[in-house]
């Protein structure tokens, strides 16, 4: 009788035993005590091994072991879905896997430069997403995708509203574009269509506009100046003789942007060079930046309408071209004496 009490105690102890192991590997943290959540990618078609490995090389498990058997006891380690995941800290196999099975990702933060090449954020995106930067360069050009957007592929890029979005990692290319320029388009009517239509400006004028601001202007508090000078060119008829459309010739002809202007350069026929143009160029040359944006549509009203730079990264401003050649016969001898300089420390 002591005996048949005794195995059926041992038997309960065991029993009890293997519950509570069971459930601790089910429910006991197996992520470590890192700080704050972090990023795990999963591959597309990864198997689970695949999924053990990324977690390893973000050094979030703490038992690769224990997940693999809990993947494989309930399955889920088959159903276990590609994307970008946040882990928090002393996470449990279960919610892991729970999560993982669900497909439960985390948006993705990306935050687009201002006044940057189509190039340069294909990058970006291609860092940050599982899109490659061609593809975000062939939706530019996507002549179908420009239209539903109400513009061309030769401007869209304009419209690439530089701020920090939210994607899914495996967001495609069209679907970011498309986003972006709906943002942009938000943007535009709360804080720009107002100012825009007191000027008589088009949207795609603004961005044009805006868009030789962001290059032209070193100092955020120069903007509004800056824009004014050039809407007070348009408003005599003037050309606007912008040196950052010349950058933008140089870059469609040549593949380059000088931080020289020559002379010889505002000779090349091109429906961007501002100096043989009327009125705007056809469309943007970068992504302008909203301070660039707000620029445009609430110009500082005053009566330059030349500038040239001062050798500090902001400008001197003319109303008479007197004055303006001073100045900039000024800025040129700074920069000869700074090559001058330049050329003796090298030698």
């Amino acid at each position: 009788m002591r005996t048949q009490s005794l195995l059926v105690l041992v038997g309960a102890l065991l029993l009890g035993l293997s519950v509570g192991v069971g459930g601790a590997i089910l429910f006991a943290p197996n992520t470590g005590g890192y700080d704050g959540a972090r990023d795990l990618i999963i591959p597309t078609d990864a198997s689970l091994d695949q999924a053990v490995d990324s977690l390893r090389a973000e050094d979030i498990l703490v038992s690769g072991s224990t997940f693999r058997l809990v993947a494989k006891a309930t399955g889920w380690g088959e159903q276990i879905k590609a994307g970008h995941y946040r882990v928090e800290p002393y996470t449990s196999n279960y919610h892991l896997l729970d999560m993982l099975r669900r497909g439960l990702q985390a948006p993705i933060r990306v935050t687009i430069p201002p006044g940057s090449r189509p190039p340069t954020v294909a990058k970006v995106m291609g860092k940050r997403l599982k899109l490659e930067a061609d593809a975000f360069l062939e939706a530019l050009r996507d002549t179908s995708l420009a239209r539903e957007l109400g513009t061309t592929p030769s401007r869209l890029f304009g419209y690439m509203l530089p701020e920090t979005y939210d994607f899914y990692w495996q967001t495609d290319a069209r679907t970011v574009v498309r986003r972006i320029k709906q943002s942009f388009d938000r943007f535009y009517d709360r804080q720009l269509a107002l100012g825009a239509d007191s000027l008589g400006l088009t949207k795609r004028e603004v961005v044009t506009l805006a868009s030789i601001v962001e290059w032209e202007a070193l100092q955020d508090q120069e903007k509004p100046r800056i824009a004014g000078v050039y809407l007070n060119r348009l408003d005599r008829g003037w050309r606007l003789q912008a040196d950052p459309t010349i950058q933008y010739v140089l870059i469609q002809t040549r593949g380059e942007r000088t931080g020289r202007v020559l002379y010889r350069d505002l000779e090349i026929d091109h429906p961007y060079n501002t100096y043989r143009i009327d009125g705007l160029p056809p469309g943007p040359i970068t992504n302008p930046s909203p301070s660039s944006l707000r620029a445009a549509v609430d110009p500082e009203q005053h009566e330059y309408f030349y500038f040239a730079a001062d050798g500090s990264g902001g400008h001197n401003f003319s109303r008479t071209l007197r004055e303006h050649n001073r100045a900039a016969a000024e800025y040129h001898r700074e920069l000869d004496r700074r090559e001058r300089e330049a050329d003796g420390s090298s030698r």
